[in-house]
């Protein structure tokens, strides 16, 4: 196998990934609506998205903005939270209390360049522990969205724009933040590097 074959693998194994798990979120919304006997034409009531939008979702053949699937995730009765994808395969000994790096669950917002890692074993308790990863340019969308809580987090690697309500803030490496999630937010990654979050979230209300 040559060198460029070489290179391109893991692209095409991205690209893979990226696929499954645009169709993994739209998969688990319809399983769930159909589940609850709810139909497309509600749900766009509810949320004010198009039934064209949220059947694309459904498909796999668009990603929701993170405000999106807020909307949809609450007029589904649900957190965003349960979205996120990936088999609860720890030991009896460390399920509820250990995370391995290996094992971790993830929701990918691969048409936002966005990935956020659950770091804690689970939302049933009152913290929500997140690594958040943005690739250059990526932002959770142009619309601001709120919700219960408080949330701070410290930036590991990268640089993050941040909107909290009227004020803008630049931080970097090493700078960390706090806010009460009640006050609308938005972020982005300005840089041309990969962004690093580790972010938490109480109660685990995203």
């Amino acid at each position: 196998m040559d060198q460029q074959t070489t290179r391109a693998l893991p692209e095409r194994q991205r690209v893979t990934d990226d696929a499954e798990t645009i169709a993994s979120i739209g998969e688990r919304m319809r399983e769930l609506r159909r589940a609850k006997r709810v139909t497309l034409a509600r749900i766009a009531t509810e949320t004010g998205l198009s039934i064209g939008h949220l059947s694309q979702v459904e498909r796999g053949i668009s990603v929701p903005s993170i405000r999106h699937l807020q909307l949809i995730a609450t007029a589904l009765g649900v957190k965003i939270g349960w979205f996120f994808d990936g088999p609860d395969v720890a030991s009896a000994a460390e399920r509820g209390v250990i995370v391995r790096a290996d094992r971790r669950k993830k929701l990918n917002y691969s048409g936002l360049g966005l990935t956020d890692y659950l770091l804690s074993p689970n939302l049933s308790g009152k913290l929500e522990l997140l690594l958040c990863e943005l690739d250059p340019g990526a932002e959770s969308g142009t619309d601001y969205y709120s919700h219960e809580g408080e949330e701070a987090g410290i930036i590991i690697e990268g640089a993050l724009e941040l909107w909290v309500g009227d004020n803008r803030y630049l931080l970097v490496a090493g700078d960390s933040f706090t806010f009460a999630s009640v006050t609308p937010h938005r972020y982005r990654n300005p840089g041309r590097s990969l962004t690093r979050i580790v972010w938490v979230i109480t109660p685990p209300s995203f």
